[in-house]
């Protein structure tokens, strides 16, 4: 019996990134950034400088490095993302983007439930609390985070 190739359902197109709010279209860019390469990272480290100052850009850059660091050392599976200048959302990277906005926002069992998507349960919590962490650096980078919405079951409905 030959072994099954790995699933690419993580990297499946669930939308366009311009189409996301500006603190989840940050939060996928980053994430593409940090895995592209030491010259990446590099590139990713100026730019947090240039908006945070020195002092705030080496936590968050920090910050954002556990939080990636965490999904890649306890992840389910790998993390499946779009290229550097793709305009595509894929789903791995859209429960990221939804997990950092919901843990900067409080969102705490919203934020938890999205982490047990990307490492075991037991550990969603923890994942959580950086996506928090690493939230309140990438707002200040991104212009800010829009009020989120309450829905009720009603209201949910789209079409």
């Amino acid at each position: 019996m030959t072994p099954k190739p790995p699933s690419r359902r993580g990297g499946a197109t669930v939308g366009l990134l311009a189409d996301l709010p500006p603190l989840e279209a940050g939060a996928v860019r980053f994430f593409r950034f940090w895995f592209s390469g030491a010259e990446a990272r590099a590139d990713l480290q100026d730019a947090f400088c240039q908006a945070l100052g020195p002092g705030a850009a080496e936590s968050a850059y920090e910050s954002f490095g556990m939080l990636c660091d965490f999904c890649v050392t306890h992840g389910r599976r790998p993390l499946v993302r779009h290229g550097m200048t793709c305009s595509c959302l894929g789903a791995d990277e859209n429960c990221f983007a939804n997990l950092v906005a919901a843990a900067t926002q409080g969102d705490a069992a919203d934020a938890d439930l999205l982490a047990s998507l990307i490492v075991a349960p037991h550990q969603a919590q923890t994942l959580s609390t950086l996506a928090a962490q690493s939230g309140l650096f990438l707002q200040h980078l991104t212009g800010g985070l829009p009020s989120r919405q309450r829905y009720r079951p009603a209201t949910a409905l789209l079409h």
